[in-house]
């Protein structure tokens, strides 16, 4: 049984329902951590964010038994479409990271739109990790293109002008920089130091209807370090937004 699991959420007031709601996970995978079984990593991350408490004071030694197992030999996740990505994916990347989260993309308004997400990217960055955000300049030519490329015209540099304006109140946050680009993307990034989150882009689709990638950068460090370096390069030659 674990007691500290089960006063951390009655000093929340929240029932396992309540948990399990706000993780995406079964009820019945709740009872069986409050019965002692160990979460995963990404899960014992989430519910110690949830609760306010520490992991160690929920999970205090550590069991490589329960650790996520390997994806494949390769370290990674397919999804069709990025819509069908679960919300818990985009919530358990960022809320893990604990040095760096970076996001490469031409508008992201998926997320900016986000009330908690934006609430995550804000708490990784008071505790300390650099988050750095690089959105498509509506302005430019690239955008534009892309835009005509999807079918949708001036309605792609609509969404990058929106998404600015949501992401930007992160900028009062010390370790939150923001950028803007005037290149093209063959892929929208998302990432941390441990995992990665590749979009691929495909010429007559929006990037909600293509495929989505998640790599390990410890089990695939060359694949990883391909995409870190494209998000670099774009970095580098991007233009600073001011607060």
């Amino acid at each position: 049984m674990n007691s500290a699991l089960r006063k951390a959420m009655a000093a929340s007031r929240l029932t396992e329902t309540d948990v399990a709601a706000q993780l995406g996970v079964d009820p019945k995978t709740v009872q069986r951590w409050l019965s002692g079984q160990r979460p995963y990593p990404r899960h014992r991350w989430a519910v110690a964010d949830l609760l306010q408490v520490e992991e160690v004071a929920l999970w205090p030694e550590e069991d490589r038994s329960q650790e996520d197992p390997p994806l494949s030999e390769h370290a990674y996740r397919v999804y069709a479409r990025r819509w069908e990505v679960p919300r818990e994916a985009w919530r358990d990347l960022f809320a893990s990271a604990r040095q760096e989260i970076g996001i490469l993309v031409y508008s992201g308004l998926f997320l900016a739109d986000d009330a908690g997400m934006l609430e995550i990217l804000a708490e990784r960055a008071g505790a300390g990790v650099d988050v750095r955000i690089i959105l498509g300049d509506p302005e430019s030519r690239q955008v534009k293109q892309r835009g005509e490329a999807e079918g949708i015209g001036d309605a792609l540099a609509a969404r990058a002008r929106n998404a600015l304006l949501l992401f930007r109140p992160l900028l009062d946050i010390d370790g939150v920089e923001i950028r803007t680009h005037s290149t093209v993307l063959y892929n929208s990034v998302y990432l941390t130091e441990s995992r990665l989150l590749i979009n691929q882009h495909v010429h007559g689709f929006p990037a909600a209807k293509t495929p989505v990638v998640e790599i390990d950068r410890a089990s695939s460090p060359d694949m990883a370090e391909t995409y870190v370096r494209s998000f670099e390069l774009v970095w580098k030659c991007a233009k600073q937004v001011e607060p």
